[in-house]
């Protein structure tokens, strides 16, 4: 049977927004049909639901941890990347009961917050049972990590074994981050992906002593490598930017998702472009704000014309699972325009993802998840409040 609810404004991502227009949906959610009101008035339609909101697809998280979700709270706020990391390695281990449990929590949260599929880091197989019943569509980015390029070859190994673990759901091995995986690990991935494909994920200049690091050898990851007990006497420095030292080190016929790039600069963002035709870039706001308490030159994103995607990070580096909290802190510290917001929450994510034959727009034979968005203002002015109500 199929139901006819209306909006004050439909946002398609097909085409221009439709006022007051109509969409025909079946009760699993299937879209059969998108109309003018015009179209629906002529053809008799009986409305079953008007909305006064924002009719949109369901969104898609780029970025997530759903296994830290059981560190809510518990992580300090504002002390920068490597007291983070120290945080989260000093209590991430807890009672499996309790990290299960924040998980579901976590996944549920997602659901009611209108996200429909999620890119989802993972170091443990230990969010296989909550993804494989859930609703939501999961992509696993199991990550290596490991900066003696000595221990390269177990690590990888180590790595596609739990990646085949989590089959039958779709899953890659990739890097964890630059300053994490040596040359030789760069390398083994590289063979890795090539054999498999996939898709990629690397967090990218999330603080500003990557970029040092790999620059000048200083800054506080050297502090962080004493904590860790490595010894990185062989690492000799670049010279340049940690994008423009390692980005030649991934696949460039693979989707590939940088994560985070607060400190990245147009420099960067050119090489990119010139070097990499298959990269989407991810912007984690609330997290930033939460760490690093800044966040990544956005209109410098935007003026460059790139693959932008957005993500919520994990609870443990943010107080929400919401990709509409997102678009809301995007909106009121940098004035992203709500259209371009919408692009990066839905058929962006989507296409990098490769389900965009199944999410990110609102179109006939697609089940997309369908969200309602409170707003205000118009045109060029609309703002939305950050809520979001999940109607399919």
């Amino acid at each position: 049977m199929i139901s006819y609810i209306s909006a004050s404004y439909i946002y398609t991502l097909t085409g221009d927004p439709l006022k007051d227009g109509v969409i025909g949906v079946d009760s699993d959610g299937f879209i059969e049909e998108v109309m003018t009101a015009g179209e629906a008035k002529a053809k008799n339609i009986a409305v079953l639901t008007h909305y006064k909101g924002l009719m949109v697809p369901g969104f898609i998280n780029t970025h997530c941890h759903l296994e830290l979700s059981h560190l809510k709270g518990k992580i300090s706020k504002h002390t920068g990347l490597q007291g983070f990391v120290q945080q989260v390695m000093q209590q991430r281990q807890a009672d499996g009961g309790m990290i299960s449990a924040a998980m579901h929590a976590g996944d549920q949260e997602m659901l009611e917050n209108g996200i429909v599929a999620v890119g989802d880091i993972s170091n443990q197989l230990v969010s296989k049972g909550v993804k494989s019943d859930s609703k939501l569509y999961y992509h696993t980015f199991v990550e290596a990590m490991g900066f003696n390029p000595d221990r390269a070859a177990d690590i990888i190994r180590a790595a596609v074994k739990l990646k085949d673990d989590f089959a039958p759901l779709r899953a890659s091995v990739v890097p964890h981050a630059p300053y994490s995986v040596s040359e030789t690990l760069f390398k083994e991935l590289l063979a890795e992906a090539e054999q498999a494909g996939g898709l990629l994920s690397i967090h990218n200049q999330e603080t500003p002593d990557e970029n040092l690091f790999f620059q000048k050898k200083e800054g506080s990851f050297l502090k962080l490598y004493e904590f860790l007990g490595l010894n990185i006497d062989f690492f000799e420095a670049a010279g340049k930017s940690s994008l423009l030292t390692y980005l030649s080190r991934l696949s460039p016929s693979l989707n590939t998702l940088l994560v985070h790039n607060t400190f990245s600069d147009e420099e960067d963002l050119d090489f990119a472009a010139d070097n990499h035709p298959h990269l989407y870039w991810c912007l984690c706001p609330n997290a930033n704000l939460y760490i690093e308490n800044t966040l990544p030159d956005v209109a410098m994103f935007i003026r460059k014309g790139l693959k932008m995607t957005l993500g919520t990070d994990s609870l443990g580096s943010n107080d929400q699972l919401s990709i509409a909290a997102e678009m809301f802190t995007l909106q009121e510290h940098k004035t992203v325009p709500f259209e371009l917001l919408l692009q990066w929450a839905t058929i962006n994510g989507a296409e990098f993802l490769g389900i965009e034959d199944r999410f990110g727009s609102l179109a006939p034979g697609k089940r997309p998840g369908i969200n309602i968005l409170e707003f205000s203002g118009d045109g060029p002015s609309l703002r939305i409040t950050g809520s979001v109500e999940k109607i399919y």
